[in-house]
């Protein structure tokens, strides 16, 4: 089960998605505007987005780029708009997968199901994050480098399964203050910098001789393997 929000101004539409996902186990909430939707998504915090790009007050795709400077939430794209150009526009903007109307709301879901299988969301297998020797386990809340435990506070732990959810992917510290601290308007880039100094000392490693947690400069942080 999955926390899914709607956005899509069609209210037949609407209330026939929301149907449907809640009779595959989804908790589903709506708008049909696209700065309600914003607003909301940030509050609540959803699994996952189903944004529709024809909004009455704003255009999908930029609702999506103001979305995507704010939070990593993955994002399903459902359009009328088939040709390309709309498409790759919509892929450029950040969304992760989308759907053409109309649609089956078995594809529908099925689409869903992926989208949080690749992202770590709650469809996942549940098993741990393995990159290089660092092992990383949701369910168990436990860390091991090399087999040894790896003892972090909670504010570590959230962090350094954020960047394994995304193991091989740079993320800005933009993202990490909306998603880890809550933070989706901005905050201190030291915050996240006194952390990751903590968890490259607990994970042996330091800035200058990364193993694990990388930087790239000017863009933020990917965890990946010593080879990657």
């Amino acid at each position: 089960m999955a926390s899914l929000f709607v956005i899509e101004d069609d209210e037949r539409i609407r209330g026939a998605v929301i149907r449907a996902l809640r009779d595959r186990g989804h908790v589903v909430e709506s708008t049909g505007t696209a700065l309600a939707g914003l607003q909301q998504v940030l509050e609540r915090r959803p699994d996952l987005v189903l944004l529709d790009l024809g909004l009455p007050d704003l255009d999908g795709v930029e609702l999506l780029r103001m979305l995507r400077a704010v939070s990593a939430v993955p994002v399903i794209v459902t359009t009328a708009r088939d040709e390309d150009a709309s498409v790759v526009g919509a892929l450029d903007a950040g969304a992760d997968d989308y759907v053409v109307k109309p649609f089956q709301a078995g594809q529908l879901d099925a689409r869903i199901r992926a989208v949080l299988r690749r992202v770590g969301g709650p469809d996942a297998d549940g098993g741990p994050v393995v990159v290089g020797d660092l092992s990383v386990d949701v369910r168990t809340h436990r860390v091991t480098l090399a087999g040894a435990d790896v003892p972090l506070s909670p504010k570590e732990f959230e962090l350094l399964a954020y960047l394994a959810a995304r193991a091989g992917t740079v993320v800005s510290k933009r993202e990490l203050l909306a998603e880890v601290w809550q933070l989706p308007y901005g905050g201190s880039d030291k915050t996240v910098d006194v952390h990751l100094s903590w968890l490259r000392r607990k994970l042996g490693e330091s800035a200058g001789e990364p193993r694990l947690l990388h930087t790239v400069r000017g863009v933020g942080v990917r965890l990946a393997g010593p080879a990657a």
